[in-house]
């Protein structure tokens, strides 16, 4: 092994109202703040981190479409899909087109896809 993990790290142009949506969506505690750079989670070497860059010019993800395709997402375990797609939504999540077995698509506030799963 040659390191670990830190953080994934996800651009926004407001990394603080991102970071406020998925601390309420993931229940991860606020460890950073900067006007630029947020950090959910614990000290460093525990994880999960996750961090919020600021990059005012992102265009975001089109999914499922292709002209502006997307880089990452995160899949987010839920116990009752109705009730965890209510929360999300009223957090600011949008649903998007597309569902599987066991998992359902959304956007969250800056456009960047998630999925909401369960076995």
């Amino acid at each position: 092994m040659i390191g670990q993990l830190r953080s994934t790290v996800i651009d926004c142009p407001d990394p603080r109202a991102l970071a406020a949506f998925y601390s309420e969506l993931l229940g991860l505690p606020l460890v950073h703040d900067e006007d630029d750079w947020v950090v959910l989670g614990g000290p460093p070497g525990q994880h999960p981190r996750l961090a919020f860059q600021k990059a005012p010019d992102l265009r975001p993800p089109t999914w499922p479409e292709p002209e502006v395709p997307q880089q990452l997402h995160l899949d987010v375990t839920v116990t009752d899909i109705e009730a965890a797609e209510k929360a999300a939504l009223a957090l600011g999540a949008r649903r998007l087109p597309g569902e599987g077995e066991g998992f359902r698509v959304y956007a969250d506030p800056a456009g960047h896809p998630f999925c909401l799963c369960w076995d």
